[in-house]
């Protein structure tokens, strides 16, 4: 499906929250929402390699990296894997890396920046926690949706205006 953030806005402005403006779009989607479901980690994507290898219809994967811009917690293979498993898209409060390769995905993918080295893989993070950044905290079973205006979210599932 695709969303137009600035429609959502303005058809349901008591039901949502708009993230500080930060993230790029990478993805082949440039539009894309759903159930979020959230992953904390610093410089290590062990769990994001867990998360996006599980069925993930209607969801989007929220990585919370602490907004460091020293590693890249998304690469090409990892994003082919969530394509794989029907993720919606990936949004990650850190790096990605492979940009060319998951530009031709179908797949949405925003960060906040590019970084050509990969994580430690040591296994340490949490999984569906609420996390917090851009001015906004972000709860597992939300929603959200992102496009190149901006990313909204919301406690309940919203539908395009007509």
């Amino acid at each position: 499906m695709t969303y137009c953030t600035p429609d959502l806005s303005d058809a349901y402005p008591d039901d949502v929250q708009a993230l500080e403006p930060m993230f790029r779009s990478y993805g082949g989607r440039s539009s894309f929402g759903g159930e979020i479901v959230t992953i904390k980690c610093f410089e290590d994507n062990s769990l994001v390699r867990e998360q996006v290898s599980q069925p993930g219809t209607g969801k989007v994967l929220v990585v919370d990296g602490g907004g460091s811009l020293r590693r890249a917690l998304l690469g090409d293979m990892l994003a082919e894997k969530a394509v794989a498993n029907g993720w919606e898209g990936v949004i990650v409060y850190g790096c990605i890396r492979d940009v060319d390769a998951i530009r031709s995905m179908d797949l949405g993918v925003q960060a906040l920046n590019t970084h050509p080295f990969k994580t430690d893989k040591r296994g340490i993070g949490d999984h569906n926690v609420a996390v917090t950044f851009g001015g906004v905290t972000l709860r597992p079973g939300e929603y959200i949706y992102a496009d190149n205006n901006g990313v909204l979210v919301s406690a309940r599932a919203l539908s395009m205006p007509e």
